[in-house]
């Protein structure tokens, strides 16, 4: 009784704090509808607070947030998603393989318009996934299909048991990150502590446990590549980084940065002056590993017919699909006002141009020698991506929280809070007015450009003021 008074004394507020967390947590994975928008923006901002408190008060308890962290997942793992349906076509895909199937070369809708179940529950999931899904070829890259695979060998017949197969393998990849992110913190010299900004974020255990998205596989291959690649093993970092290619494409998007890294880098341990030379045939190789691994991923699904349907699928995101985008609304504003329509079609062909030009200047006039220059500078370029672009879905933010971790932004960690208020476009999922409220995505992104321009542009603005005044002062 001593013992556990002393324990209850001592460990009041962490006990508090986690119990409150569980029951919101609870609460949020089998007690929300996601058009009950005052109950969801309630439960996730008091869930955020909390999680800001925790890592605030306990950064010094690893062991502490790192319990808390896979516990709270565990929350999770019974649960249906409630913000995403998404889920119903990874089903789906897993299980056309499983049949013998090319999930890449049919649609949903071509089995369910001709009466045909080609796998188990084939109604239910094409009711689940949605029309607009289901008439869409998929565009979720092989590794992803795997994991669809592996939850259709324990559970072919079950959408909960797939559910949770897929959760444990969404842990998994969570533990992995938080394994080798915490490693590379340790070798970069950055406190380790800052790897919770993003394994107890809730909008990282909501959006990657509970909603089933697979950019926590993507990122767990990502950074365990970068760890390879800071201790100089770049051949199997090119592998790993295949990997996350092949779960989601976007670190497509950061090949160009590795440049600098290979051409310019000098390691702490070797205080010799880079070779030019030798760098260069380095990053011919990690170029050709990557793309060599990703193409031989690929070689069990390739036909004209694929190429043709995944180009096809991919497109959609850049001249089709709008959601929750920021200077693409205000483009097409602009449309409107001077030739009365929506240009989409126009402005989704130049963004990517745009994008592209953005990259080479990072990568050529921006210093991109050590590994932290480096993560920024993938942050800075997958921040344009996202600025531009004419879909944002909540959890593509993942991706930025993490590489924050390593630098000195945090932008993506307010982001990751005020994310939550893309979800109010549901309220009029079931009214005829099913048009989000720009009002409502114009405060979002106000806090998101303001905090960005504070810390890209305004911080080191002072920086130089103060420097220059201290200066002054010392010459006066």
């Amino acid at each position: 009784m001593f013992m556990n008074s002393t324990f209850l004394k001592l460990n009041k507020q962490s006990l508090l704090l986690a119990i409150l967390s569980v029951l919101l947590y609870w609460a949020f994975a089998y007690n929300l509808v996601r058009t009950d928008y005052l109950k969801l923006i309630g439960l996730y901002v008091t869930l955020f607070a909390l999680f800001y408190r925790l890592v605030s008060t306990f950064k010094d308890d690893l062991k502490l947030l790192t319990y808390l962290a896979f516990g709270f997942r565990c929350v999770f793992i019974l649960a249906i998603p409630n913000l995403s349906q998404d889920f119903y076509r990874f089903i789906w895909d897993g299980r056309m393989i499983f049949a013998g199937f090319n999930p890449y070369l049919f649609t949903p809708e071509s089995f369910i318009n001709s009466e045909q179940s080609p796998i188990a529950q084939a109604e239910a999931l094409y009711t689940g996934m949605g029309v607009l899904n289901g008439s869409h070829f998929t565009n979720y890259p092989p590794i992803n299909q795997l994991c669809f695979f592996i939850a259709s060998v324990f559970a072919g017949k079950s959408i909960l048991g797939s559910v949770v197969v897929f959760k444990f393998l969404i842990i998994a990849a969570d533990f992995g990150t938080f394994f080798y992110g915490s490693k590379l913190l340790k070798r970069l010299d950055i406190p380790v502590y800052n790897i919770f900004w993003y394994i107890l974020n809730p909008f990282i255990i909501i959006e990657l446990t509970g909603n089933l998205h697979f950019e926590g596989v993507m990122i767990f291959f990502l950074i365990w590549s970068l760890y390879l690649l800071h201790c100089g093993k770049w051949k199997f970092a090119a592998v790993i980084l295949a990997l996350s290619i092949t779960v989601k494409l976007i670190p497509l998007i950061f090949l160009a940065l590795f440049f600098k890294w290979f051409l310019f880098n000098k390691h702490k341990t070797n205080n010799e002056k880079p070779n030019l030379l030798a760098g260069l045939w380095k990053l011919v190789g990690f170029y050709s590993i990557t793309l060599l691994t990703t193409l031989l991923l690929f070689a069990p699904f390739l036909s004209a017919e694929f190429f043709n349907n995944y180009a096809k699928t991919v497109g959609l995101w850049f001249q089709n699909f709008e959601f929750n985008a920021s200077l693409y609304y205000i483009a097409r504003e602009v449309g409107y006002t001077f030739r009365g329509y929506n240009e989409i079609g126009i402005i989704g062909k130049v963004t990517p141009i745009l994008v592209v030009l953005f990259i080479l200047i990072i990568t050529f006039f921006r210093k991109n020698k050590t590994m932290v220059e480096l993560i920024s500078a993938m942050l800075l370029v997958l921040s344009f991506y996202y600025f531009t672009a004419t879909t944002i879905h909540p959890w593509y933010i993942a991706t930025l929280l993490i590489l924050s971790v390593f630098t000195k932004y945090k932008f993506p960690l307010v982001w990751s809070f005020v994310i939550i208020l893309s979800y109010l476009a549901y309220v009029n999922i079931d009214k005829a007015d099913k048009s989000e409220n720009l009002w409502v995505i114009a405060l979002e992104y106000a806090v998101v450009y303001a905090v960005f321009i504070w810390e890209v542009f305004l911080k080191k603005t002072d920086k130089r003021l103060s420097v220059s005044s201290k200066k002054i002062s010392t010459t006066i």
